[in-house]
């Protein structure tokens, strides 16, 4: 896939990360606008590649909720909680199986506490069902291309 205009931000357009070994089980990500994150194999304390995966189900869907709800109200708090079992079968490989989003916000009392309260499950429904380009990714199942090339 190529594009002339890589873009950020929730706007529709093409996106792109790139990864640098460091050293044996440790790489650096850089994105677009120059972000950089570690992640690793699991045997230090970087992020692993399937809890990014974690992280990006958390990120995307409360970016949508937030900015949905917090038009009515500022959260009083706000955690969200993905999780999934590490699967492997012959037939599939390794993947991930039970995913599972689970926002457990607080909202002050009052009236836009109430249109929050009232707003916050819609919201996430809203994520799941059309907004959250990484779960929505993930449940329909896009396929992956991947290729080799000498550097």
């Amino acid at each position: 896939m190529t594009s002339d205009e890589t873009t950020g931000g929730t706007g529709q357009g093409h996106r792109s990360v790139e990864l640098t070994r460091l050293e044996l089980g440790r790489y650096e990500l850089r994105n677009a606008r120059g972000g950089t994150i570690t992640i690793g194999d699991g045997t230090t304390d970087d992020f692993t590649p399937v809890e990014l995966l974690l992280a990006a189900l958390a990120g995307c869907s409360s970016v949508d909720v937030d900015h949905i709800t917090s038009r009515r109200a500022e959260p009083e708090s706000f955690v969200v909680v993905a999780e999934g079992t590490k699967a492997s079968s012959p037939e599939q490989g390794n993947h991930m199986t039970d995913l599972e989003v689970t926002f457990r916000l607080g909202f002050p009392e009052g009236e836009g506490g109430d249109a929050a309260r009232a707003a916050f499950p819609r919201s996430v429904a809203q994520s799941r069902d059309r907004l959250c380009t990484v779960s929505r990714t993930v449940q329909i199942g896009t396929p992956v291309e991947m290729t080799a090339e000498d550097a």
